[in-house]
């Protein structure tokens, strides 16, 4: 146990040891994560049906075989998306578990209570438990949250975790001018990048909606990949101004948000749906690259009983063998590196395709 491990805990236990943890100032904090360099081109391959050619001309991953599609003959990656959230929401009319809207303009102390749950109580108890399963994450975060909180942004970074950017606040960058949204996004990660020391190098958009422009800005940004579409199990490239971007796909089936507000939630379920995931993948993987997401809101799978569900599915997960739980910043950077093992998606601009493209 670390230094830090122990004063967390305290004289009086765990909770006094975290309350102190929130008021202490941040540690060490960790270097800039470099950009990483885009690699020279190779032929197109893509996921898609076992035989034939997937819509965009690219080849089934079920034809590529799985030895050497992930780091030490790993045949699954698995990775989770922590969002730091609380305290970058409007204060009037953020969505919470109260199903009755608040009068426009009028603060909404309970649901802005609600995001402050994972502050206080959902992210320092996550940290933990990764430590627990010695897994690495990236964290999502808003800039205004991080500014309320700077001593856990710090910590979240200097456990060994990504800083990734989610905007300066929780709001929509969509229908912003091009040159609005750049500024939108640049801001994030200043922000990030002044309170935890790193440089982010992934995106994600408030409910994955960006602009028909978003891969050109981000990666004039200097960002590596994002993480705003659900339309894969591996991650793949798409060339943008003749170099290569990342997307690394994310879920809305596995999120926590989707049993957002708490009705109808069921743990027992839940985390047999995370198993079942985890054990078709980590089936197909033997022929395949294939990669696992896991949604976690701090708000949400932060609360105590959601922790345990988790802390079930990682023992289940740890238990098998060749299963990498890989930062997305990583995952970003190993498929650059082995582009032959890697999807090429060739697509037309966004506002035609629908999906995210160049222009």
């Amino acid at each position: 146990m670390t230094e830090f491990d122990l004063s967390l805990r305290g004289a009086d236990g765990w909770r006094t040891g975290r309350r102190s943890f929130l008021a202490q100032a941040g540690g060490a904090v960790a270097g800039a994560i470099a950009t990483g360099a885009l690699l020279g081109d190779a032929h197109a391959q893509s996921a898609g049906t076992p035989t034939g050619r997937a819509p965009d001309g690219a080849t089934p991953a079920a034809s590529r075989g799985g030895k050497g599609l992930w780091p030490n003959g790993a045949r699954l990656a698995v990775s989770v998306s922590m969002m730091f959230e609380g305290g970058g929401q409007p204060i009037s009319g953020a969505a919470g578990p109260i199903p009755i809207p608040i009068d426009k303009g009028v603060p909404d102390l309970p649901t802005n209570a609600f995001f402050a749950y994972g502050r206080y109580e959902g992210i320092p108890r996550a940290l933990d438990l990764f430590d627990k399963h010695r897994i690495k994450v990236s964290s999502f975060m808003i800039g205004e949250a991080i500014k309320n909180a700077p001593d856990l942004a710090q910590e979240i970074v200097r456990r060994g975790h990504e800083a990734a950017a989610h905007g300066p606040t929780w709001s929509n960058s969509y229908n912003l001018s091009r040159s609005d949204e750049r500024r939108f996004i640049a801001e994030s990660a200043e922000i990030i990048h002044k309170v935890t020391g790193q440089q982010p190098v992934g995106w994600n958009a408030f409910f994955l909606r960006n602009s028909v422009h978003i891969l050109e800005t981000l990666q004039e940004l200097g960002f590596v990949y994002h993480i705003d579409e659900p339309s894969r199990d591996e991650p793949f490239i798409i060339p943008v101004n003749g170099k290569d971007f990342v997307t690394v796909p994310y879920t809305f089936h596995l999120n926590d948000i989707s049993a957002y507000p708490f009705e109808g939630y069921n743990p027992i379920a839940y985390e047999q749906a995370l198993k079942d995931e985890f054990d078709q993948l980590y089936e197909e993987g033997a022929n395949g690259r294939r990669m696992m997401l896991v949604g976690f809101h701090d708000r949400i799978n932060g609360h105590a009983n959601r922790i345990r569900v988790l802390d079930r599915f990682f023992t289940y997960a740890r238990s098998k063998p060749d299963v990498w739980f890989a930062r997305k910043d990583e995952i970003a950077r190993w498929v650059l590196a082995h582009r032959e093992n890697t999807p090429i998606v060739q697509r037309g601009p966004a506002a035609i395709s629908g999906l995210p493209g160049p222009d």
